[in-house]
């Protein structure tokens, strides 16, 4: 999360510069620190008076500009930032930076810093493709400079191809990754998310009001903690996060399927889906007509695979981690489930209670652990829940590590 996190961003001269400015509302939304940098070309396209509004602070123009706030802006900028983002980078400032040239506030202010640097490109699609600016970026990332790949796409000359600024939202989880401390290096998760939908005719299916939030949000937690993370997912509206292995299902057999492929991969497994429990016993191949006004139809319904059962009897050394979406009785029924399913951990949530849980982006858990241990997580965002199951998590982890010390 960038909660206090101080943010430098370099602005540079392209039309992308533009966009900069909802960068900087993102990062401020997010309770970042932010000091803007623009390069003199950059004051062309988009005004230093914009990003001062946006973040609250006088942008950086000049590197000879009298001061108040710093005795050198440069060497102050540079010691300040917790990441440095430059959105848009043009083809200038990469090949400045890749020559160690430093001839105004913002190569100074990057030649200067040990935090973190991400460069986001921003160009033509010939210029993108040009031998020396790959060579220049190739330079850079041999150097541990942090490069995004351009969007493809319609690019301000009329062309098309690699050169559009990354998608703002994409440039903000790097910095949420780059900025996250990597306590799950080395682990391989497998995490589940979504509905899933029971057809009975062509045209009709049975489901549930699960929107995959949260468990998109572990996921994109876990890969920000440093683990490797396969996603699958019944239909959402949510968009594939970026550098997960993303598996798309319907049904809750798909799902299964899917499970039993790539669970054995996985040392950590998170059933977040809200999986259907029955589906229809046939399915008809044309769509059902309504016969009259009072038409009553009956389907037949028989179970589902129990997925995360049959995972509880096979999981051996792995940490199982399953959801208990209930409207009553909410920690009995989770620490039942948690029992008969042979879990190492369970989230439990009231699904009837407004403002949380199904289609919202805030949730309100129950932690419960085979200790018989429960944490109450008030209400809050559901990337901060994940936050804190992903640490529960760890903490069967550590137990883990200390018994197998203790044995040896």
């Amino acid at each position: 999360m960038l909660k206090d996190k101080r943010i430098v961003l370099g602005i540079t001269g392209g039309i992308a510069a533009y966009k900069s400015a909802e960068l900087t509302r993102e990062f401020i939304k997010k309770e970042a620190a932010v000091r803007v940098v623009m390069t003199k070309n950059a004051a062309e396209f988009i005004t230093p008076l914009t990003l001062q509004t946006l973040c609250g602070h006088p942008v950086f123009t000049d590197l000879y500009a009298p001061l108040t706030d710093f005795d050198m802006a440069h060497i102050s900028l540079a010691e300040y930032a917790d990441v440095i983002v430059i959105a848009p980078a043009t083809a200038n400032i990469i090949g400045k930076i890749a020559a160690g040239m430093a001839d105004d506030i913002l190569t100074t202010t990057v030649l200067a810093t040990k935090a973190p640097v991400l460069i986001c490109p921003a160009m033509n699609v010939n210029m993108y493709d040009n031998a020396i600016v790959k060579e220049n970026i190739s330079r850079l990332t041999a150097r541990g400079y942090l490069l995004m790949e351009p969007g493809y796409g319609e690019l301000a000359c009329k062309t098309e191809g690699y050169g559009r600024l990354p998608e703002i939202p994409d440039i903000v989880e790097e910095v949420e990754s780059i900025l996250t401390p990597k306590d799950l290096q080395g682990e391989t998760i497998l995490v589940t998310a979504g509905p899933t939908r029971e057809p009975f005719d062509p045209v009709r299916y049975i489901t549930n009001y699960s929107s995959g939030k949260m468990g998109y949000a572990l996921a994109i937690v876990a890969k920000r903690r440093g683990a490797k993370v396969t996603l699958i997912s019944g239909p959402t509206a949510l968009p594939a996060p970026r550098d997960i292995k993303f598996v798309a299902v319907a049904s809750a057999v798909d799902m299964r399927d899917a499970v039993m492929e790539h669970y054995r991969h996985c040392t950590i497994i998170i059933k977040a889906a809200a999986v259907a429990d029955f589906k229809c016993s046939t399915e008809n191949c044309n769509k059902i007509k309504k016969k009259g006004d009072d038409t009553v139809m009956i389907l037949e319904l028989t179970r589902n695979p129990d997925i995360i059962g049959e995972l509880g009897m096979i999981k051996e050394h792995r940490i199982l981690v399953g959801f208990a979406a209930e409207t009553e009785n909410i920690l009995e029924n989770a620490s039942e489930k948690l029992k008969n399913k042979n879990l190492d951990l369970i989230v439990a949530n009231d699904v009837g209670k407004s403002g949380i849980g199904f289609g919202s982006d805030n949730n309100e858990v129950i932690i419960v652990e085979t200790s018989g241990r429960a944490k109450h997580v008030p209400i809050m965002a559901k990337e901060e829940i994940a936050y804190i199951i992903l640490d529960s998590v760890r903490k069967i982890m550590k137990k883990r590590k200390r018994v197998k010390e203790d044995w040896y």
